[in-house]
């Protein structure tokens, strides 16, 4: 008898059809769902529940369904552990990437950077959707076609054997150990403002336990069905305050239309703001106390002492007065912190002195939103100079962003999952449309934001500010604080500080909308967190697991194994991830474009010559990886603030050309690339096996090394 065909293709069509049909009730469902689930709640305010409640609803709710999803896609088959059966639809495994993409950075930080930077934060919307143009030409089509695991598979096969894959899995695990620290950072911030808990770190705690239950189960299968229910959610939460915010401005329920429209009316606010004599004493004050710093740093031991003494006494002073005893306690606590070491002492005062001086500028340090660049090019030559360091650092920014993009494991993962590398190719055009329509928003709801804090909120007595600023001033004083410096009473734009992290989630409260609509936000925020943090621990483990342990270690282990270990280690490297965000080491968006410049640095060049030049060999990636690596790594760690007292480095820090430590991968990339090309023309041609494997990459045949 002739056996029958297992898998006929008009059978694979029809069940892939029905899969299909399967996905779109069910998400369908979801979203309607979800949507009832918002109106709910909303009626429940109205009728006197509680904030408190409303915001551990919306906390609690979505991570419940997460985490159903998550234990109903529980699975030890490797296929499905790894890259999700790779049979994910090109417009799910899209909005699966939006989601991916969409991180804590995009969700909270973009519009926030907008909102603090102007023109100069569109560095971040040109980068990050440029990126996916290069995903498309040069690199998903061709890692679907490899059809393996993980990017240092890919790297282990083309630059044959392990040197490579060590060095793959090395780059993989720092830069997204890196970007997920920045994803529980935000999950901690989240979680503190929706539960009122008082400390972030326990805020931090309680997030990973969500993030936890999406991927530790499932894996690649989990991640993916849990990321096209939080892009839902992320992109209603996203959509919903901004056209409100619009529609009460202006009417019009469309943000991007009526950009320009308030983008005017901002920019004559600023005018206004520059010229009011009250911001004028503002800036006079904190520029009078940056002063009394700089004369205290002429010499730090005589003011040291002079300020101890003052502090003692005051301290006498109010013991003798029998002053409350809170007011004692804070005096004395204000004593501990003046440091006997006159080194700490003036490091902390330099700092303080540097806030000072970029608050002692009109509107609070804040560029012209709709000025392109610093300086001014036909201004006196401090002036040009400043003008052509601005518009470096803002191209040198889009570069770091796109190829950055373009070399992130995470996200290149994603491509494995399709059925077919033409799925793969639409996918790509599917996610950019999904985080397109996020990303076209932001602009206008940094500019509808700014505008109702210099019209609504800028002239309100200390007395009457809403509630909302003291809120976000408990989770972190450095996001938020204000302070009546010239004693007038009424807020000035001057006198408040806020972070960009967190505008987008104190956005509805801004606008003075439902606080459902902040539960909803927060759970977009908190959706967009989950998301990109569970696919980062995936990408770790998964390299740990079986790039390194399998690979090299035990080539023998059984599929329930590696699936066993890789959980292990999901929860290791999560709890690691955990203990260094609830340290706040720096903000979202550093963090973020940090761990851009080092995959970038350390992935494109020898990605895409890997893919395009078969000439190119194992010593020169390797060498190409290193370098690349090496050359960002040290230009962060010799620049940055934070990196420079984690690794003791003195001295002022020295900047390549006026380049922020934010663009680092704009001197990694290219020394990577030019590395791998000398160092490949200077040893031998990789041999025959390998330049095939090349050639079946970029023509339609079949790959001569592919496993099954």
């Amino acid at each position: 008898m002739t056996p029958a065909t297992p898998h006929p293709p008009q059978a694979s069509r029809i069940a892939s059809m029905a899969f299909r049909r399967r996905l779109h009730r069910v998400y369908l469902a979801y979203t309607l769902s979800f949507i009832g689930f918002v109106a709910t709640v909303a009626l429940l305010e109205q009728m006197g529940l509680q904030k408190k409640w409303i915001g551990f609803v919306f906390l609690a709710a979505p991570v419940v369904v997460y985490a159903v999803i998550g234990i109903v896609s529980r699975t030890t088959d490797a296929t499905e552990y790894y890259v999700a059966g790779r049979r994910v639809p090109a417009l799910y495994n899209g909005m699966a990437t939006g989601a991916d993409w969409m991180s804590a950075a995009s969700f909270l930080g973009m519009a926030g950077t907008l909102y603090l930077s102007g023109y100069d934060g569109l560095a971040f919307v040109i980068g990050w959707t440029g990126g996916y143009c290069l995903v498309a030409l040069l690199l998903a089509p061709y890692l679907r076609k490899f059809g393996h695991f993980t990017i240092p598979d890919f790297l282990g096969a083309r630059y044959e054997g392990n040197l490579a894959r060590q060095i793959g899995v090395a780059a993989a695990v720092l830069c997204s150990f890196i970007y997920v620290v920045a994803q529980i950072y935000g999950v901690g911030l989240i979680t503190t403002r929706l539960t009122g808990i008082a400390s972030f770190e326990i805020g931090v705690f309680l997030g990973l336990g969500g993030i936890l239950v999406c991927s530790f189960l499932g894996g690649m299968r989990a991640v993916t069905w849990t990321q096209v229910a939080q892009y839902i959610v992320l992109v209603i939460a996203y959509l919903v305050p901004v056209v409100w915010l619009s529609v009460k401005q202006t009417g019009v329920p469309v943000p991007q239309a009526v950009y320009g429209q308030q983008l005017q009316k901002v920019t004559d606010a600023e005018q206004r703001l520059k010229a009011d004599p009250k911001e004028q004493e503002v800036i006079a004050a904190f520029r009078q106390r940056a002063n009394e710093l700089g004369a205290k740093l002429a010499d730090v031991p005589k003011a040291l002492a002079a300020e101890r003494a003052a502090v003692e006494a005051r301290i006498a002073a109010l013991k003798a007065g029998n002053a409350p005893q809170r007011q004692i306690q804070a005096a004395e606590r204000s004593l501990t912190l003046l440091s006997r070491d006159p080194n700490l002492t003036a490091e902390a005062w330099a700092r303080e002195r540097r806030d000072l001086e970029e608050r002692a500028r009109p509107l609070g340090g804040m560029p012209d939103h709709a000025r392109p660049f610093a300086g001014d090019p036909n201004g006196d030559p401090p002036a040009r100079r400043a003008y052509e360091d601005s518009r470096r650092n803002f191209l040198a920014l889009v570069f770091c962003l796109m190829v950055g993009t373009a070399a992130l494991p995470h996200i290149l993962m994603r491509y494995y999952t399709t059925p077919s590398v033409r799925e793969a190719r639409e996918s790509v055009a599917w996610s950019l449309l999904f985080i397109t329509v996020l990303y076209v928003t932001a602009p206008a709801l940094a500019v509808l934001v700014k505008f109702e804090v210099f019209t609504s909120l800028v002239g309100t007595p200390f007395d009457q500010l809403p509630a909302w600023i003291a809120n976000w001033a408990k989770v972190d004083p450095s996001l938020m604080s204000v302070i009546d410096i010239n004693h007038d009473g009424l807020l000035q734009l001057g006198e408040m500080k806020i972070g960009g992290d967190i505008i987008v989630l104190a956005t509805p409260e801004i606008a003075g909308l439902p606080y459902v609509i902040s539960g909803l936000v927060a759970s977009g925020g908190l959706a967009a967190a989950l998301s990109t943090a569970d696919g980062l621990l995936l990408t770790i483990a998964n390299a740990l697991s079986h790039d390194f342990y399998y690979k090299l270690i035990d080539p023998n282990a059984s599929t329930a194994r590696r699936v066993l270990i890789s959980k292990v280690l999901l929860l290791v490297v999560a709890l690691m991830a955990a203990f260094v965000a609830a340290r706040k080491p720096a903000d979202i968006l550093f963090l973020v474009t940090a761990a851009f410049s080092i995959a970038a640095s350390a992935f494109f060049p020898a990605l895409v010559l890997g893919i395009f030049w078969k000439r190119a060999n194992r010593w020169g990636a390797s060498a190409g990886m290193l370098a690349g690596l090496g050359v960002s790594i040290y230009y962060l760690a010799s620049t940055h603030p934070w990196l420079r007292d984690l690794f003791h480095v003195s001295g002022p820090p020295t900047l390549w050309w006026g380049i922020q430590p934010i663009s680092a991968g704009v001197f990694g990339v290219p020394v990577g690339l030019v590395v791998i090309v000398a160092v490949s023309l200077v040893t031998p041609r990789p041999p025959a096996p390998v330049q095939a494997f090349v050639d079946g990459l970029r023509y339609p045949r079949q790959l001569p090394t592919r496993n099954p």
